[in-house]
């Protein structure tokens, strides 16, 4: 029996799986013609809440516009400080910096990739506003330790979760709160390959502040409560209508999705646990992981021949990311050197993802696993 072609993700089988209710979705919309702010995108919303537990769930147009919408709710001035991680995608520090904003670098954990949230507070002056910690890949930042500095020291706090949507976090007093729902403000991208992702771009943002929801709703409609009245300087970011009737569909999906990925990531933990050139991700006791990537750290010297050795065995494979964000050309004012971050840099340039996805059948993990391991055993 022949193995179908693997993909680094499965957007069409995972569509094929459910396209009577996408298409009757899809269909819905162009029939009411309701393209912008019809009600699938209010009815998205309010499922949305209710799936994460929380108060204020607000559509917007794509992940990036998130971080930015909720930056500008805070009331920052140039020149204020966000304390963010290094390693990430740029969305995070492009939205810190449109601002006129500045962000300012921690280095991450070297098992979980995640910020290190012990040399948080050192990195915090006078000017410090907001702790912008970024899930990675799929599980939740240290949010006991971030959320005592943020309180301690009066700052807000805002989830870039893009990569951790479903993701559970369990504070040390015993209470669980799932990510981008713990800061003041959180983050997603419905990317069409994250967990959910919609048929193009969008985004929302959470928040259990009252108020809060309406004030970063009239952000995104132009700085607009009432149409044509304008209190703010807005954007013009709205999740349309087609977006949210196909996310609405996938959104009841989402456990099972998470729950397929986690198992791929079990096979992958079992078969790979033997080569001792290959550290497996890291599971942190207090969040759970959704494996919106699977990612291996490999020797920095073994890192692009694995890659080109998978290549030639029909296994696509991504690097995320392969530079750090305080050595990327665009913050290069910000006067950054490489050494900064070690622990980011070196993961940069050893850090390979292998396919991850709802659709991955056990004959393609098990061809995926065997040539990793006759690479390195060969």
């Amino acid at each position: 029996m022949s193995m179908d072609k693997i993909q680094m993700v499965d957007l069409h089988g995972q569509y094929m799986n459910i396209r009577s209710e996408i298409d009757a979705a899809i269909k819905n919309v162009i029939d009411s013609t309701a393209f912008i702010n019809g009600p699938q995108v209010a009815r998205f919303q309010k499922n949305l809440e209710s799936f994460l537990g929380v108060r204020h769930a607000v559509t917007c147009g794509n992940g990036t516009d998130a971080l930015q919408i909720a930056l500008m709710a805070l009331g920052l001035e140039p020149g204020d400080e966000v304390i963010t991680s290094p390693f990430t995608f740029i969305a995070t520090v492009e939205a810190i910096s449109l601002l006129r904003l500045k962000p300012v670098f921690v280095d991450v954990c070297p098992r979980c990739f995640n910020i290190d949230a012990t040399a948080i507070e050192q990195a915090i002056t006078g000017k410090t506003r907001v702790i912008l910690p970024v899930h990675l890949y799929g599980q939740c930042a240290n949010m006991d330790a971030i959320m005592h500095l943020a309180e301690k020291h009066k700052l807000w706090v805002v989830e870039d979760a893009a990569q951790a949507l479903g993701s559970e976090y369990a504070f040390a007093g015993g209470s669980v709160k799932k990510a981008g729902t713990i800061g003041h403000i959180g983050c997603t991208s419905f990317f069409p390959s994250k967990n959910l992702g919609c048929f193009g771009d969008g985004g929302a943002m959470f928040t259990n502040i009252p108020g809060w929801g309406e004030k970063l709703k009239s952000i995104t409609l132009h700085g607009s409560r009432v149409k044509y009245y304008h209190e703010m300087t807005g954007v013009n970011s709205r999740l349309d209508t087609l977006q949210a009737a196909v996310l609405d569909v996938k959104l009841k999906y989402l456990p099972q999705y998470n729950r397929r990925r986690a198992a791929a990531a079990e096979y992958y933990d079992n078969a790979l646990k033997g080569i001792h050139q290959v550290q497996l991700p890291k599971r942190m006791k207090q969040s759970t992981h959704i494996f919106h990537t699977y990612t291996l750290k490999v020797p920095a010297t073994d890192r692009d021949p694995l890659r080109d050795f998978l290549q030639s065995r029909g296994i696509p494979t991504m690097v995320y990311y392969p530079v750090p964000m305080h050595l990327q050309k665009a913050y290069s004012s910000y006067g950054y050197r490489e050494g900064d971050f070690p622990v980011s840099e070196e993961l940069c340039g050893s850090v390979v993802s292998i396919p991850m996805h709802t659709e991955l059948q056990e004959k393609q993990l098990e061809h995926i696993c065997n040539a990793i391991d006759e690479f390195f055993n060969r």
